[in-house]
């Protein structure tokens, strides 16, 4: 089954925005991600109808943070893509005739339920801010001599 990716990807990009001094370019984004401008836009306009991201058109014009990052969540990110499947597993069938089948769906519900609660809480507490700092320990922490243009732009 393949991994749904928004999440982690949308983060990527944000954080770059917030490395950038100015706006940044669709076709920007969308080289540090490997993807095309038109996806990077697509998901944009989201974010910018949440109150995230704004745009500016023209020459000099791109994408910039609408909000500190202190003031993101995760959880505030996740929302904003439309809240994609957090977990990968479920059941064999929703509404089984099989008591058997039934007494499992039932255990395995309630533990999705309780995963999912507690990931969701823990995406709440996460900042972008928490993720722009850690990048810059990480950053501070490569050697001089390894540090390249690719560590603020990708």
């Amino acid at each position: 089954m393949k991994r749904d990716s928004r999440l982690s990807g949308m983060l990527h990009v944000l954080l770059h925005m917030a490395e950038h001094r100015g706006p940044v370019t669709s076709q920007t984004l969308a080289k540090a991600m490997g993807t095309n401008p038109v996806v990077i836009r697509r998901v944009m306009a989201g974010l910018r109808e949440q109150g995230y991201v704004r745009s500016e058109k023209g020459h000099g014009g791109g994408w910039t943070l609408a909000r500190d990052l202190a003031e993101i969540t995760l959880r505030d990110i996740y929302d904003a893509i439309g809240r994609p499947s957090l977990l990968a597993i479920g059941n064999r069938t929703e509404s089984p005739d099989c008591l058997v089948e039934q007494a499992v769906n039932a255990a395995l519900d309630t533990a999705f339920q309780d995963a999912q609660a507690l990931l969701l809480a823990r995406l709440g507490d996460v900042t972008l801010a928490m993720l722009s700092a850690d990048f810059h320990v990480r950053l501070a922490a490569r050697p001089a001599a390894m540090r390249t243009e690719i560590d603020h732009v990708h």
